[in-house]
């Protein structure tokens, strides 16, 4: 949530949704949702979440809700009472780096994308976001599919690295705060796995970017042990669980 404030501003499309925030008889901050395409709330005050449920329950657009177990039943207990079904649940695993692990061989064709990559890029992140989702960007929202992960690439988050015209590696740095990245849609290609490129590709990323942040955070899936084993190998540690909604 904070990424996209730092990004773009309280109140804008580009959020793809609505930020609220919830407030104690003193008028302290006690909790805030975003409530909207992806669904994101933080309290520590039920009642809070019962009345960001209410907000849900009238947003036609809400796709996903993310968030820790222990705020997502009592959110999704008040939510659910308007008819809303969970369409697919998926239990992941939040994982951390704060410090570059032993570096590996370098890999000089490591980059930031530029909107030259964007064909190639648009077809893996739709493919990932398939498999998650059960939901194909490309077939629901093409152009906004397209137009958010340009945006993405203009702004350097997007490293990616090719041999020809194939796409070896890549990873997209979701959102990013002055203290922390998180990560989403790291990829090898199929034919070029078990070979040591992920990692080295991910040491030399990590480095990159503990260089001017605190940590680095991504969510598996807790049925991908391949990929739990994958980012344990390349320095991370699990630190909690997270739910993921598709309703």
């Amino acid at each position: 949530m904070l990424s996209l404030i730092c990004d773009n501003g309280l109140v804008s499309p580009l959020n793809r949704g609505t930020f609220y925030g919830a407030y104690d008889d003193r008028g302290s901050l006690v909790g805030i949702a975003l409530i909207g395409h992806a669904t994101l709330v933080e309290t520590r005050v039920a009642g809070v979440l019962t009345a960001f449920a209410d907000l849900a329950a009238r947003c036609p657009v809400m796709h996903v809700i993310v968030g820790v177990p222990q705020q997502i039943e009592p959110f999704w207990n008040s939510y659910s009472t308007n008819g809303r079904s969970v369409r697919r649940r998926c239990c992941e695993i939040l994982f951390e780096q704060c410090e570059p692990g032993i570096p590996l061989e370098p890999v000089p064709g490591l980059r930031r994308a530029t909107l030259a990559d964007l064909a190639a890029l648009l077809t893996v992140n739709a493919q990932m976001a398939s498999a998650e989702s059960g939901v194909d960007p490309l077939a629901i929202d093409p152009q906004g599919f397209r137009r958010r992960l340009a945006r993405r690439i203009e702004k350097g988050r997007v490293w990616i690295w090719t041999e020809g015209e194939r796409l070896l590696f890549k990873a997209d740095l979701f959102a990013e705060t002055p203290e922390v990245v998180y990560l989403e849609g790291v990829y090898v290609h199929p034919a070029e796995r078990r070979k040591g490129y992920g990692r080295r590709c991910m040491s030399a990323l990590s480095s990159t970017i503990l260089a001017r942040s605190d940590a680095i955070y991504v969510l598996v899936n807790e049925q991908n042990q391949t990929s739990q084993e994958f980012f344990l190998r390349c320095g991370f540690l699990p630190r909690g669980s997270y739910d993921t909604l598709f309703v």
